[in-house]
């Protein structure tokens, strides 16, 4: 088995790898939306007046709405509808009323789900300088041929492994650096939970492993979460078997990976 898998095995089952891994996605389940004053006054009146249409016309301006509905994206998609359908309008206002303007206020302030705040943690982690270099810009990056990590968008990313390391897919990348001669690139997954989405970010991050790029290029995997638990998941099988000589770490390993190349 791959050194850097064992390890990251070996760190989640047997050490405070949690607490660790916290330092890298700081979750925030608590820090609830800020409701703009202006939309809300307007929902508000709407509300007051029994205004059907305005009602929800309103509440579709603010990222969420307030209760769980099939028609709600429908709604959002072609807001037209809302004139056509005063029966489902009447529906979903009737809900609204009941609830009433409090916990209406509450809902829509309902802190993001923690799952869609994973995406820049990882990037946020790497660019406070932990790895023990600060990211430079492409520009700098290109020019020199020193030990450095990229800073810049999944697309930027893209664009450069497509321009310079025969990347062909159409998806941005997570992590590019420079260490001794050789660019390591990969994605950055933290797998919360088993299960198909989870899986298919898993197999999302894999697939960069099996892609044929320039000699001088290392992939990895940076993975974290429940693939490294040992029971018979379709995760932890298949690192420890199909992807077993692959390198497959932990994010709190990162840094030893990249001084070891």
């Amino acid at each position: 088995m791959n050194y850097f898998l064992q390890q990251s095995i070996e760190l989640a089952n047997q050490r405070d790898y949690l607490d660790q891994l916290f330092r890298v996605y700081p979750m925030s389940p608590d820090n609830i939306r800020e409701i703009d004053s202006m939309k809300w006054q307007r929902f508000e009146q709407a509300f007051g007046n029994n205004r059907h249409n305005e009602i929800i016309q309103s509440l579709l301006d603010f990222d969420l709405f307030p209760i769980k509905d099939s028609y709600i994206a429908y709604l959002r998609r072609d807001k037209s509808a809302i004139d056509r359908n005063p029966l489902t309008i009447a529906r979903i206002c009737g809900r609204l009323k009941e609830m009433g303007l409090n916990k209406i206020y509450e809902n829509l302030s309902q802190p993001k789900e923690t799952n869609r705040q994973i995406g820049p943690l990882f990037k946020r982690w790497v660019s406070s300088g932990t790895l023990g270099l600060k990211p430079v810009s492409l520009d700098k990056f290109l020019s020199s041929t020193d030990n450095a990590i990229l800073d810049a968008s999944d697309a930027t990313m893209k664009d450069y492994a497509q321009k310079y390391l025969d990347y062909e897919r159409e998806k941005g990348l997570d992590f590019i650096a420079r260490f001794n001669g050789k660019i390591i690139i990969s994605e950055a997954k933290f797998l919360t939970d088993f299960g198909g989405h989870q899986n298919a970010q898993l197999e999302d991050a894999l697939q960069l492993l099996r892609l044929p790029l320039k000699e001088n290029v290392i992939k990895i995997a940076i993975l974290d979460g429940v693939c490294y638990i040992q029971n018979k998941s379709k995760m932890n099988t298949a690192l420890c078997t199909t992807y077993k000589s692959y390198n497959i770490l932990s994010s709190l390993l990162l840094r030893n990976f990249l001084y070891q190349v």
